[in-house]
């Protein structure tokens, strides 16, 4: 280890060895280098953009109550709990858990966007103000695919509210300010600068396509608001890159477009309907990229086609290879599914396509997944290795929302209660085949067969693109 004064001491001998000679070879100060010659310019300040902005990103605390498991069936019947009520008798009693967030109002009448696990299975929501007021707010629209949420104030008002950015034209190296409620001390900004651009390998929602800042970022920021230097709402904030808990610099933030697209749709007041594709794509590997003469791998691959789906009605083929979409490059799988839906439904889409070495333009109706068949979702309740799962029928609309792949018809598995006897043989987004010789065409197929004992299970699901089969005795 060396002492700073023996540093220097040895840089003052170094420079009196080096001579004359050596020290007229520095190189001259850069003459663009100026002196701020003003007041306003030794002042420069944040300070304008946060007094815009600051008033419209909120706390938002979220309640949810949790039912503990009780040692006997009989403390949940009304009559017993009206004469012992919730003593040291063993009753289940209501748990109460807390979180907080931030959020960002996006019009004057009190639309808040948040992420969807600042208020995951809430029961009651209020939102702060920066000044102080507090409010409740309903929950509009929720989506965990994006993590993202949509509340609305329940009283009426001219709220403060930030316009959105053009994320797409943002640039590494751009200024960007985030606000939130880190650690619940209340409204903090922190400035940094967009450190990545369509970062893909952050596993937070199931469009991986996020702008990565290093702008302090710390758990409460979620939700809340990354701004540009014009005070415009470019990201939301969402996870961090930590060891600690606390940020070290990498934050990741939802990109504007798709805020902007999720806000839309609530605004509208109907469910979150994204365009459908209609066709399965495949990541492009080093190998694939010299078997179709290009320099790199980029881009991605229709690996299978849907017959009657907007892909097919537009041309594409299996074997296309996907390189830009509206004029966006299309670097891998997620780039193009975070490009692609974003796009309104109701217009088109113009992809530019490799096709056996020949670049072409295509242009693919931008339509919502069909629901052809009624989805009848049930639970199955039988003692079966499907007890406590919710299943739905198939249809492009449930396999669009399952992101199920190459499958438009049998039956899915929606979700599985947590702890139930389904946990330990299949999970969400399995297709279910067969079962005991039986073809699974329906719901109400698969109640029916679960509603004998058979005395063993033999079972055909399909996971991820494949065929698992296993065998389970009553």
């Amino acid at each position: 280890m060396v002492r700073a004064g023996s540093f220097v001491a040895a840089l003052m001998l170094a420079v009196a060895v080096a001579g004359p000679a050596q020290a007229q070879t520095r190189v001259a100060p850069d003459s663009n280098r100026v002196a701020p010659d003003s007041k306003a310019q030794v002042q420069l300040s944040f300070a304008p953009i946060v007094k815009r902005v600051a008033p419209a990103v909120v706390n938002v605390y979220a309640q949810r109550t949790l039912r503990q498991q009780g040692g006997s069936p009989m403390f949940d019947d009304p009559l017993f709990r009206r004469f012992f009520g919730d003593g040291p008798l063993g009753m289940p009693k209501d748990r109460v858990e807390s979180s907080l967030g931030s959020g960002v109002i996006i019009d004057r009448s009190g639309l808040v966007v948040t992420n969807h696990h600042v208020i995951k299975d809430a029961t009651e929501v209020k939102i702060a103000l920066s000044d102080k007021r507090e409010f409740e707010a309903d929950v509009v629209l929720k989506d965990d695919r994006t993590d993202l949420a949509v509340l609305r104030i329940k009283e009426k008002g001219d709220y403060p509210f930030a316009e959105f950015g053009d994320s797409d034209q943002i640039e590494v190296g751009d200024l960007v300010l985030a606000i939130g409620n880190p650690f619940g001390v209340g409204q903090t900004v922190t400035q940094g600068i967009v450190s990545a651009l369509a970062r893909t390998q952050v596993g937070v929602s199931d469009y991986r396509f996020f702008i990565q800042t290093d702008a302090a970022i710390n758990p409460g920021n979620s939700g809340g608001a990354l701004v540009d230097m014009e005070g415009r709402l470019v990201g939301v904030p969402t996870a961090i890159y930590s060891r600690s808990g606390g940020s070290i610099g990498i934050g990741f933030a939802i990109p504007g477009a798709m805020v902007k697209f999720v806000a839309e749709q609530a605004k509208s007041g109907g469910g979150l309907r994204r365009p459908w594709f209609g066709a399965t794509l495949q990541n492009v590997t080093p190998d694939m990229a010299e078997a179709l003469g290009i320099k790199r791998p980029v881009g991605t691959l229709v690996a299978g086609m849907s017959a009657n789906g907007p892909a097919a009605r537009a041309g594409l083929k299996v074997g296309d290879l996907l390189v830009a979409i509206d004029g966006f490059e299309i670097d891998d799988l997620d780039g193009f599914g975070y490009r692609y839906s974003t796009r309104p439904i109701g217009g088109s889409a113009k992809l530019s396509i490799i096709r056996q070495g020949k670049p072409m333009t295509v242009e693919v109706g931008l339509v919502a997944a069909p629901e052809t068949v009624p989805r009848d979702e049930r639970m199955i309740r039988a003692i079966s290795p499907f007890q406590g799962a919710v299943v739905a029928n198939l249809s492009p609309a449930v396999a669009e929302e399952l992101r199920v792949p190459n499958a438009l018809e049998g039956v899915v598995v929606k979700s599985v209660e947590t702890g139930a006897l389904a946990g330990r043989f299949v999970q969400k987004g399995d297709v279910i085949l067969e079962v005991n010789g039986t073809k699974i065409d329906t719901t109400k197929t698969l109640e029916k067969v679960t509603q004998s004992d058979p005395g063993s299970w033999r079972v055909a699901v399909q996971r991820g693109g494949e065929v698992v089969r296993f065998a389970v005795r009553s």
